[in-house]
């Protein structure tokens, strides 16, 4: 029961800190300045570079290398099916990219709120299975203090950059005349998704035990997926991209720190 206890808490989390982010809508005027969303849309990119390496494809290496595999094999694999999982996702579901003003996916009557909700709930899709990943990892190894620590330091490394992720969805849709509540609403569906599919990689670890190498490097694959063809080019879509590079930075130390620190 503790156990289960642990790891509703640690998949719960990240969705709670988006839960928060959102409410910043009651309490903030108006909406992030662009020199602002650009240096949270770095920091977020930072801290999921760092997370993919650390967090998800060095134990993938481990893990494949526990099992006989080349270490290289399962890293790899998973790796590049992540991220045509994700690829797939960008072309199929109809989303909007804020920033750069641009609609991708399958054509589309939703409204441009809904676009944005969309955008940022498939970003969150990698991050909930990292995190569900992480966590299963630690089951997998009886909750031994070094694989819980490192879980935890991934929730919380995922939750820190969720926080001004949710206010980003709930601020810019009031801005454009939602209501306070409707928009926090939108703010929380977009990261209801980070439990849903972290408890289902929790599911799919525990059933099928020789394949978690596999799908840790599938969620890092995923993730730097989101990283390279949503977060940098919008963070640096200024001519002065400092604040952006700077976000990365502090988000790639913050998670770097958080992972060897507690892990």
């Amino acid at each position: 029961m503790f156990h289960l206890l642990i790891l509703t808490a640690g998949l719960a989390f990240p969705c709670l800190m988006t839960t928060l982010g959102a409410a910043m809508v009651f309490c903030i005027p108006g909406q992030p300045g662009g020199r602002a969303q650009r240096c949270f849309l770095g920091f977020a990119a930072g801290v999921m570079i760092a997370a993919s390496v650390w967090s998800l494809l060095l134990p993938s290496i481990e893990q494949g290398e526990a099992l006989g595999l080349p270490g290289w094999l399962a890293a790899g694999g998973g790796f590049a099916l992540g991220v045509l999982f994700l690829l797939g996702l960008d072309h199929l579901i109809p989303h909007l990219h804020r920033i750069l003003g641009v609609r991708e996916g399958l054509p589309s009557r939703l409204s441009p709120a809904a676009l944005l909700v969309l955008a940022v709930t498939i970003h969150n899709i990698p991050e909930g299975m990292a995190v569900g990943l992480c966590f299963a990892l630690a089951v997998q190894q009886g909750m031994a203090a070094p694989a819980l620590a490192g879980a935890w330091a991934l929730a919380l490394g995922i939750g820190i950059q969720n926080f001004p992720e949710g206010a980003a969805v709930s601020l810019p849709l009031h801005g454009d005349g939602m209501g306070r509540r409707r928009a926090f609403l939108a703010g929380v569906l977009s990261g209801v998704v980070e439990p849903l599919f972290g408890t289902a990689a929790v599911l799919c670890a525990a059933l099928l035990l020789p394949v978690m190498p596999w799908l840790l490097a599938f969620a890092a694959g995923a993730m730097l997926y989101v990283v390279v063809e949503e977060l940098i080019p919008e963070a640096n879509i200024s001519p002065h991209s400092d604040a952006g590079t700077l976000g990365a930075m502090a988000g790639f130390l913050v998670m770097m720190v958080l992972d060897v620190m507690l892990g």
